[in-house]
């Protein structure tokens, strides 16, 4: 048992974190290689699949909501040795995100409409976004279980494995979109509905895949009556960790649906340079999100074996480098941006919208950094609802007031807009780093262990 303490607690962030950066670039260049993919087919076909890709975002992070909890908690308890409690925590979750997939996969195929509704769509986009919306939203069962297998798999640090499913994955839908958009093989062009179907088949090739994974590496055997019986004591440890933590994504994802309505007000050629642009940013923050899952993963450990210090050393190392590497790289993206723009795009009205935006992508990315890496970090300590709070008071009264104030009312347009969203995420990465050094949640640790071993 000592053997299996000591790996978990001293496994290091970068085992942990190239295989996660490299997941996460894979992730994030299929939606990348899917716009570049759409955009030779129609601007209205981006920026359709772009608001109904947000909409599923919104239930994906339903299912983080365990996904998270699992995470913060197979992580303390292999810190603390517990094995059994991991491996329980493990089925709980698989079972929890089975039943709440199922759930929100008939919201979304009966609903998807109406959702849709609220951007003000039209026309084309209108129907491209139905389209894509309701296709994927039938796979949501699928997605909700692998988020959970795929977050008992980092939580025992195989993030190895979650990489090479993703690469596999990728190539399985790539070779989807490019059948339905180019027609290859002598195959009809199938357009928007073809590359749905493409995920379809990648996530199911992906659901399989972790499922033996988990019970070839784990040994932990995903059986029926996990799903019907459910230890009720885990679900509220899982809930009551996950859903505050999942909270703040939630309330960011609700708020970009807000701010989205906005840029649709301001037009079509708009809405889709914003779609390029959040493909294009996402290499600034890549980085930042590796290293800062890395982290969770290796603070929650510390924080189960007790390692106080260690625990919030390692949160500020971490944020030192985030924030040096992603002004690096946005800068550099900002430096040869409209080269960059000419790959999705020739309009040059959509370019013109976009370009100022990429400077300001080197405002906010510090910033953003300080956010992602200390707000991780206190999750994994057990200080879930302050990153809760602040992220709903400010996504709100800053990012979607000054967002309007800016881009609609002063006339800025998207730059406007992105200005604002970088000011959030600046206010809120400050409240984090000063709840992460004046340590509170340290405080409240040390009373419960003297009560603890008081009791015993």
């Amino acid at each position: 048992m000592n053997i299996e303490n000591n790996k978990y607690q001293d496994q290091s962030l970068f085992s942990i974190t190239w295989p996660l950066f490299i997941e996460i670039s894979l992730h994030m260049s299929m939606g990348i290689i899917a716009t570049l993919v759409l955009s030779g087919y129609s601007d209205n076909a981006v920026a359709g699949v772009g608001v109904a890709n947000q909409i599923m975002n919104i239930f994906i992070l339903v299912f983080n909501v365990t996904a998270i909890g699992a995470t913060i908690l197979i992580g303390q308890n292999l810190g603390a040795n517990k094995l059994d409690r991991a491996r329980r925590l493990a089925r709980s979750a698989f079972g929890v995100n089975f039943w709440v997939g199922i759930a929100m996969t008939f919201v979304v195929v009966l609903f998807g409409g109406v959702f849709l509704k609220f951007y003000g769509l039209s026309g084309e986009v209108y129907d491209f976004a139905y389209t894509f919306l309701t296709i994927t939203g039938l796979s949501l069962c699928l997605e909700a279980i692998s988020l959970a297998l795929s977050a008992v798999l980092r939580s025992y640090g195989h993030t190895k494995e979650t990489m090479i499913l993703t690469v596999i994955m990728n190539l399985i839908s790539i070779v989807g979109y490019f059948i339905a958009i180019k027609g290859l093989f002598g195959l009809p062009v199938t357009g928007v509905a073809g590359v749905a179907y493409s995920i379809i088949v990648a996530r199911i090739f992906l659901i399989v895949t972790l499922l033996y994974f988990v019970f070839r590496i784990l040994s932990i055997k995903l059986r029926f009556k996990d799903v019907v019986k459910i230890n009720k004591a885990d679900v509220k440890d899982l809930l009551s960790i996950g859903i505050p933590s999942a909270g703040e994504n939630l309330s960011y994802q609700l708020s970009q649906v807000v701010i989205t309505s906005f840029v649709a007000i301001i037009g079509d050629a708009a809405l889709a340079a914003r779609v390029y642009i959040l493909n294009i940013s996402m290499i600034c923050f890549l980085f930042t999100l590796a290293i800062a899952q890395g982290t969770q993963l290796l603070v929650a450990r510390y924080i189960g074996a007790k390692q106080y210090e260690r625990a919030l050393k390692r949160g500020l190392k971490t944020l030192k480098i985030a924030m040096l590497v992603s002004t690096v790289v946005s800068l550099a993206v900002a430096l040869i941006g409209e080269p960059i723009l000419n790959i999705f795009t020739t309009n040059p009205e959509i370019i013109a919208i976009a370009l100022p935006v990429l400077w300001a992508i080197v405002f906010i990315e510090p910033g953003r950094a300080m956010n992602i890496v200390l707000m991780g970090s206190l999750k994994s300590v057990g200080d879930v609802r302050f990153p809760v709070v602040i992220g709903v008071i400010c996504m709100w009264g800053v990012a979607v007031v000054f967002s309007y104030l800016f881009g609609i009312t002063f006339g800025m347009g998207l730059l406007g807009i992105w200005l604002a969203q970088g000011l959030d995420e600046w206010i809120r990465g400050v409240f984090a780093w000063k709840r992460w050094t004046s340590q509170p949640w340290l405080k409240k640790k040390k009373t419960k262990n003297a009560e603890e071993a008081v009791s015993i």
